[in-house]
């Protein structure tokens, strides 16, 4: 089981510091991808608060791209923080562009324009 501790004394919500505690487990490798998390009325019970409380964190992690959940199958790590933070900033993004007008097509030319050309792979002698 991830080692996750809160301190109930802190002012920092409880589902935050739930949802840092795996964060911080899955950067550290304690968590790999593709790992499944124990239930999380399991969690609750270890942590000594609601099920709730690890629900909304769970959730949380879910929408940062960093957690997935499939029905019968549970709780699984699905990326890492990097992955995360690179999916929440594409979410902003795509939201960014809505807002003023852009539709997706129109903001994946944008992102090709900008992006660097790959660079060729040279030829390897002997091939």
């Amino acid at each position: 089981m991830i080692p996750v501790k809160v301190d109930k004394t802190d002012p920092t919500d409880l589902y935050e510091q739930v949802a840092g505690e795996i964060r911080r487990a899955i950067a550290d490798g304690e968590a790999k991808p593709g790992e499944r998390l124990p239930p999380a009325k399991d969690l609750a019970a270890v942590l000594g608060v609601n099920t709730n409380t690890v629900l909304r964190a769970l959730r949380v992690l879910r929408d940062e791209g960093m957690l997935e959940f499939r029905r019968g199958r549970g709780v699984t790590v699905a990326g890492t923080p990097a992955h995360g933070a690179v999916l929440k900033k594409a979410h902003e993004l795509v939201l960014f562009a809505r807002h003023h007008g852009y539709r997706l097509d129109e903001l994946v030319e944008i992102i090709n324009s900008v992006a660097p050309a790959p660079h060729p792979v040279p030829d390897q002698p002997g091939q």
